[in-house]
């Protein structure tokens, strides 16, 4: 079973490629949706779960419980394609190449005033529509180390141009590895 995590600062088409993949019939394991579905049950926002579950339980706890979700995929027999996405730090790219042989990392860089105007359009509850909140989050995200984690992947696509070009992209590095 292939692992692949994607990674890239907000709005520069994860989501993308993880759709390309599921229509390949790759698993999806968010990063996010891990912290979202724990923000629901705490009844705080994303960002509030997001820092208190590192002050309750480690730096690394969502990558710990997206290794948990990924081992127990592999328990059930799943040998599909599983895609991470939304790692953030360097740290969790080792903690999942210690815990899986095959593990991989695509990222996907696109320009700050791009992925401003695209997350305007998206609207998800961690969205903003000002650019100030916009920049403190890139910030926040560039803390917890992203821009290594982009700088060190096995491959880096760039999404700067229009739709139809990135998927492009994208299904020629799947040929390259065989999904």
């Amino acid at each position: 079973m292939q692992i692949m995590g994607i990674s890239g600062m907000p709005g520069s088409g994860k989501s993308i490629v993880s759709d390309m993949a599921t229509e390949k019939g790759a698993l999806i394991v968010s990063m996010g949706d891990i912290v979202r579905e724990e923000a629901k049950k705490r009844g705080e926002s994303s960002k509030e779960t997001a820092k208190n579950l590192r002050a309750e339980h480690g730096q690394y706890i969502v990558a710990e419980l997206t290794i948990k979700k990924i081992k127990k995929l592999q328990d059930e027999g799943n040998e599909k394609l599983i895609i991470v996405e939304g790692i953030r730090s360097p740290h969790e790219v080792e903690m999942f190449k210690e815990n899986f042989d095959n593990f991989i990392i695509l990222s996907v860089f696109t320009n700050p005033a791009i992925r401003f105007e695209r997350l305007k359009l998206r609207m998800r509850e961690d969205d903003s529509q000002d650019y100030a909140e916009f920049k403190k989050r890139d910030d926040t995200e560039l803390g917890f180390g992203i821009g290594t984690v982009i700088a060190l992947s096995d491959k880096l696509i760039i999404n700067e141009s229009d739709l139809d070009s990135f998927t492009e992209k994208i299904d020629e590095y799947f040929s390259e590895i065989g999904i």
